[in-house]
Parts: structure tokens; sequence; C-alpha cells
């Protein structure tokens, strides 16, 4: 990818935020390396006509391996911009899952996520610019009863992005923390939450939420909560507690409620 063009790196870009934060990044001009676990629909089509190289690689963020491919085909350009995107979901009681399901979404919601941030992160600080994004979730601030390990999951996520955008005040390099709701992807279908209130539900538009996403990166702002709404839930779950929150989301995430 021999250009002169700013490059951007978005994770989870086979389909809603990741792939609609991709689009954006391709019409501001930077060239793309687009990265998912499945296969990707095909990037280049969203992006003819906008000047921008795209390369797309698949690979699964949870293992080293992946986020080792995923690197190396950047091929030691510097990155301006690292949207960290990729997430995986889980629904049901935890009791009922198998711990291989509960590790990958650990694995792929933390520890690639953070695998990745760090050698990209150290590149940045070391030339003194760019910016990280990394989608976090109203969902860390929510109890999330048959939702467990996906929330808890995002709490972490929530939490390190403030603490890493202290870490790197200073040196030039900012980080912005994206928390979307319930927003209209493959998330519900592929963490088998279709048959749940919350998943039959109206949702965002994943093109409102990236953007909201985006402009708030380009700010420079610590994080922000897409929604009106979602920005309500997060004061509410505050307010309420932990024991208030988890039944609240039960109500919305058990299986059966949306029938």
């Amino acid at each position: 990818m021999a250009s002169q063009k700013k490059f951007a790196i978005v994770t989870g870009a086979s389909s809603g935020i990741g792939y609609e934060l991709a689009k954006i990044a391709a019409e501001d001009g930077y060239d793309l390396l687009v990265a998912a676990d499945e296969p990707l629909v095909d990037a280049s089509a969203a992006f003819q006509g906008l000047g921008v190289q795209v390369r797309s690689v698949e690979a699964d963020l949870s293992t080293d391996e992946g986020v080792r491919r995923l690197v190396e085909a950047a091929g030691g350009r510097p990155v301006d911009i690292l949207c960290a995107n990729a997430g995986h979901g889980l629904g049901h009681a935890f009791l009922e899952q198998d711990p291989s399901e509960w590790r990958h979404v650990i694995d792929t919601n933390i520890t690639g996520t953070l695998l990745l941030i760090q050698q990209v992160a150290r590149q940045m600080v070391a030339r003194g610019e760019g910016r990280l994004l990394i989608t976090g979730s109203i969902a860390g601030h929510i109890a999330g009863s048959f939702q467990a390990v996906y929330n808890g999951s995002k709490a972490f996520v929530d939490s390190f992005s403030d603490a890493l955008n202290n870490e790197l005040e200073d040196t030039g390099v900012s980080v912005t923390c994206l928390k979307p709701g319930a927003t209209e992807t493959e998330f519900f279908e592929r963490a088998d939450m279709l048959d749940t209130k919350v998943g039959q539900a109206k949702k965002d538009d994943p093109a409102d939420v990236a953007r909201t996403g985006w402009d708030a990166m380009m700010k420079g702002e610590r994080s922000v909560v897409h929604g009106l709404m979602n920005k309500m839930q997060v004061a509410s779950a505050k307010v309420l507690g932990g024991g208030v929150a988890a039944a609240m989301h039960r109500a919305q995430a058990e299986p059966g409620t949306g029938k």
C-alpha cells in the first residue's frame, strides 16, 4: 500500500458500525485496512471512485495469530487512525453457556482488542500523533442479566478506554470511546438473541452511530454515548444501582421475552 494518503485500520468491518466507520474514513480520504473474523463483504465496492486504497483481511482477533496477521498486513505503514470496533455478544443464562463461547467473547472484546491497541498505540506515541476510537457500549454501565459476560466485557472496555485516555495525555494521541446502545447490526443474530425483546425492538442506524463516534474522535473527545435514549439509560442505571438495572435488563434480554 505505497501511498502518501493518511491510513486507517478498522476492525469488525464486515457490516454494521465497523463498515460504516470504514466508509466514513474512505470518504475523508483515508487509505484503509479493514478486518473481520468472517468473509468480508466486497469492501472495495463501497469505496469505488473515492480515490483510496482498500485492503481486506480476514482475521480472528480473539487470537494472537489473528492480531499478528492484521498488524503484518499494515506492512509497517504509520497508522493515523485505529477504529478498534471488533466485538462479539452472547445471550442466554451464564450457567447454560459453554466456556468456549464466553471465553471467545472475552478474547475478542478484551484480549484481542488490547493486543492490537497496544501495538498500534506504541507506534503512534513514538510519532507523537494518532487517533484511537474504541467501541465500548452503554452495556458497560448496566448489569446485563442474560448477557452477563458481554456486558462485563464492555464495562472493562469502557473503563480501559478512560484510563488509556488519561495515560496518553500530552502524547499527541487521542483516545475516544464510542458507546452505542442497541444498533441495527448482525449482533443480535450472532448472539442468539432474536427471540428477546431487545432483539426485536427498533434499533439505531449504524451509519448514525458511526458518525457520532467518528466526529467525537476527530474532536478528541474522551467518550460519547450515541442517542438521547441511550444517555438516559446510562444515567438511570447509575441512579438505580446494579440490582434494579439487572432486573430491567432481564426484561429485555431473557430468552422468550420477544414472543
